[in-house]
């Protein structure tokens, strides 16, 4: 798995792409570009280490668990909030207390950075975002 690039800032702080990622907005796509390639995929998957590419590289998704199916609704809600907010949205598989996402961008048939921004939103929702400070190994 790859590790997160981290770079120094002036004045000692790091700087983490998934933090950038998830202060990011999406961008509308209506199609006319080419799905990111899958080397600039897994770059910026590196920064939601926690999301698996699908076999042809066209997908990220992610499954989380919850105690019940009332909290993995409340999740997906607090989801839809943040999909509706960016225009982008998930595909969405609810097994009682499990809720995959994956993510894709259908207008272009791939990825596009809009997938990882909304990755690492749900990822911060989700309690999985950790300071820059935490990530050393």
């Amino acid at each position: 798995m790859m590790e997160f690039e981290r770079q120094t800032l002036f004045g000692g702080g790091t700087y983490s792409p998934m933090l950038d990622l998830a202060s990011r907005r999406c961008v509308p796509c209506e199609g006319g570009v080419p799905p990111l390639g899958r080397e600039e995929a897994e770059r910026l998957r590196a920064a939601v280490q926690r999301w698996e590419s699908d076999e042809d590289g066209k997908a990220i998704r992610r499954t989380f668990k919850f105690k019940n199916f009332k909290e993995a609704i409340a999740f997906v809600n607090a989801v839809a909030d943040i999909a509706e907010s960016e225009g982008h949205h998930p595909d969405i598989t609810i097994r009682y207390q499990r809720v995959t996402l994956t993510l894709t961008t259908h207008a272009i048939g791939g990825l596009s950075e809009n997938d990882f921004i909304l990755a690492a939103k749900i990822d911060r929702l989700h309690g999985a975002a950790k300071p820059a400070e935490a990530l050393d190994p």
